[in-house]
């Protein structure tokens, strides 16, 4: 189901009309952007700990609670994992439903949809934060539907080396491309500026941020696929690298916000591989199966 219909079980009719936060979180956006140019850095591998191990650490460091809330898209619903539970799409084995059974973490609102963008995290999702304000955790997953990410599977998913496939890569790249030396792209400033009202809000919360696996695992070169499949997981990287960035910018002028990286605890289980998490078709083409969200609750877990 489309994220408008399914907006009024989220956060209602009042919060439709862009709100208070976004003057804000422009005004601090731009002085962060135009400050220098997003840097493209290497993601840090998630340890491949289980997530019982890492809860067990946890738990010793510090008893206390951890409120937690969650944001984000159809990656952070957990769309792909099924036992879906409203109209968008949050499933019972999501990541943020399994954070919730680690020791010492409570899952008080869960603001995720299928379908939403950074707008829709700094707006129509806003209310579920502004409501916790004193949450001590909040996880982040979106940018692909900024992208086209139903452009991309719906152009793709029949043939990689369709004139349509490449025009919705080429819109991808364009999105994430800066557009001159010392202007992020104009993916970056619309993360900088959602994840900007996110800290506003839940000023006292760490802030994680994940990014999205590959894919696809690199088939052979003699694979008529190959040249697409590297161009898709290009982009993954892309714009990876790129919400990396935002987030580093954010957390050096003082924002506790940290990446969190995906791509390893993906490795050998893209679409192609012997043991896929990821659906290759379907409703769910291009999401985690329920395996691929353990993987990255054991990576979020390790943030904590």
């Amino acid at each position: 189901m489309a994220f408008r219909e399914a907006e009024g079980y989220l956060v209602g009719h009042a919060w439709r009309n862009r709100t208070f936060a976004d003057v804000g979180a422009l005004a601090l956006a731009a002085s962060i952007l135009f400050a220098g140019s997003l840097s493209t850095v290497t993601a840090q591998a998630a340890p491949a700990a289980a997530v019982s191990a890492v809860s067990a650490q946890a738990a010793g460091a510090e008893s206390a609670v951890i409120e937690y809330v969650a944001r984000g898209d159809s990656y952070a619903a957990g769309q792909g994992a099924g036992s879906y539970e409203n109209a968008c799409m949050q499933s019972a084995l999501s990541y943020p439903e399994m954070l919730d059974d680690v020791d010492r973490v409570e899952l008080v609102a869960d603001a995720s949809c299928s379908g939403a963008t950074t707008r829709d995290v700094l707006t129509r999702q806003l209310r579920v934060v502004a409501m916790n304000r004193d949450a001590d955790l909040v996880t982040v997953t979106v940018g692909a539907n900024d992208l086209g990410g139903a452009a991309v599977v719906a152009a793709c998913s029949t043939s990689f080396a369709s004139p349509e496939c490449q025009a919705a890569l080429d819109s991808v790249y364009a999105l994430l491309t800066p557009r001159a030396s010392g202007i992020p792209s104009r993916f970056a400033i619309r993360l900088t500026t959602a994840l900007t009202g996110v800290a506003m809000v839940a000023r006292d919360a760490k802030i994680l941020v994940t990014g999205y696996p590959y894919l696809f695992e690199t088939p052979p070169p003699s694979d008529p696929n190959y040249a697409a499949i590297v161009e898709i997981n290009s982009a993954t990287a892309l714009l990876n690298a790129t919400i990396q960035g935002v987030v580093q910018q954010l957390a050096s002028r003082g924002v506790d916000i940290r990446y969190v990286d995906v791509t390893e605890a993906f490795t050998g289980h893209g679409i192609g591989s012997p043991d896929p998490w990821i659906h290759a078709s379907g409703p769910d083409a291009f999401h985690p199966t329920a395996a691929g969200y353990v993987a990255y609750t054991m990576a979020i877990t390790s943030a904590l």
